[in-house]
């Protein structure tokens, strides 16, 4: 990574503006999931260290639409954050104007303040660049630790870093070490896995990994897809019909690299409570029956790969995991790519559902990293430059 970081820049006595990820899930003012609220910490602590004048935080939460909406107020964060660096956070009502700054003049020495939802403005998604200004005005130094947010060009990510020196946090360094530097040259034999939902969604990431991969193992519903292109019967199971073609051309592209599952594990309802059964792949899906899972032989085939793997990135989860009856298969590639880091193996969860499973099996600290930003981690693997990080000081 050739971008300044924290560790680069004088902070004593400064006005730090650090662009953080608290897009965190709530029901209604309990955060169910502080996973992104943690990982800012070692920065936010890093800053404080080197006795800044004050800290100033900013992030988005969820899709308002056109204006403030009260459930997409970051005001719970305040309280969880405060409890994590064991130092009060203080809260402005508002991101920018007189209520900001009035919260930020009140600010003890050294103090945390964390302002309101940017996406609260439309101007926000649209790289404003007044409102990226206004931003600016509250700090000294800009600090970007919100990888989950790197791939857009908003004005809080991107607008900000034309007005203020512009670094990287710990966070963002820790994430594009490992999904650009470490994959950039990979320990071999490298193996990519990739599940959910659409192919359509990552056709790119699928062809940018072919050219680097040993081995690209597919499991979820996007492997419903490529089954269909080989002609199997897929009853009721999600197909996308129009990428049918595009996975033909994949099939044919990563002969030798590209691993479909061999079983699948079948239901007749999406409910937990379903009838199931296990069928080979070639037998193919029954008229009401859908594919839910990869089955207990592809577990053994894609284990037998992964136990010799030295780099592995996962992005994906292997069947519809959030219902336990299909989790299996999600679960034991979790439990495979645990041991596999055990042994010696660099493994990287690219965000999203993948990296929730991990997180729900209890398996996290058993894997080299756990990216924090689903889509932002994609378009890295597809080696696109992300925004948020183009903007960012390049060291000299």
């Amino acid at each position: 990574m050739n971008k300044m970081t924290v560790r680069n820049i004088d902070l004593k006595g400064k006005r730090v503006l650090v662009r953080v990820d608290f897009n965190v899930p709530l029901d209604g003012e309990t955060i169910t999931d502080d996973t992104r609220i943690r990982a800012a910490v070692p920065t936010l602590k890093y800053i404080l260290d080197q006795n800044p004048k004050a800290v100033i935080l900013m992030s988005h939460l969820g899709r308002p639409k056109g204006g403030p909406e009260p459930k997409y107020s970051l005001k719970p964060v305040a309280p969880a954050l405060a409890k994590l660096l064991g130092k009060e956070v203080h809260f402005a009502e508002d991101c920018v104007g007189a209520v900001a700054d009035e919260a930020l003049a009140k600010l003890p020495e050294g103090g945390v303040l964390l302002l309101e939802n940017t996406r609260f403005y439309k101007g926000e998604e649209k790289n404003d660049l007044d409102l990226a200004q206004q931003l600016a005005k509250h700090g000294d130094v800009y600090v970007n630790d919100a990888f989950g947010s790197a791939h857009r060009a908003h004005s809080s990510t991107e607008g900000v870093a034309r007005y203020l020196p512009a670094v990287s946090g710990l966070l963002m360094e820790k994430e594009i070490d490992y999904l650009a530097t470490t994959l950039e040259n990979p320990k071999r034999p490298f193996v990519a896995i990739l599940g959910g939902a659409k192919v359509s969604d990552k056709i790119e990431v699928i062809e940018a990994l072919l050219g680097k991969v040993d081995k690209l193992l597919i499991g979820g519903g996007m492997a419903n897809t490529f089954f269909k292109a080989q002609g199997h019967a897929m009853g009721n199971s999600l197909v996308e019909g129009e990428a049918v073609d595009t996975a033909k051309t994949l099939l044919a592209k990563g002969e030798g690299k590209l691993v479909l599952p061999i079983d699948g594990v079948i239901g007749d309802a999406f409910k937990d409570d379903a009838n199931q059964k296990t069928i080979p792949i070639t037998d193919g899906v029954p008229e009401g029956w859908s594919m839910y899972d990869i089955g207990p032989k592809t577990i053994a085939l894609f284990g037998n790969i992964l136990k010799d793997a030295k780099t592995v990135v996962w992005n994906g989860p292997m069947g519809v995991f959030e219902l336990p009856s299909f989790a299996k298969g999600t679960n034991a590639i979790a439990q495979i790519l645990a041991d596999t880091t055990d042994h010696g193996a660099v493994t990287i969860i690219g965000g999203g559902d993948s990296a929730a499973a991990v997180e729900g099996s209890g398996l996290a600290s058993r894997i080299t990293h756990i990216s924090t930003g689903g889509g932002a981690s994609l378009e890295m693997l597809e080696g696109k430059a992300l925004p948020g990080v183009v903007a960012l000081k390049d060291k000299q």
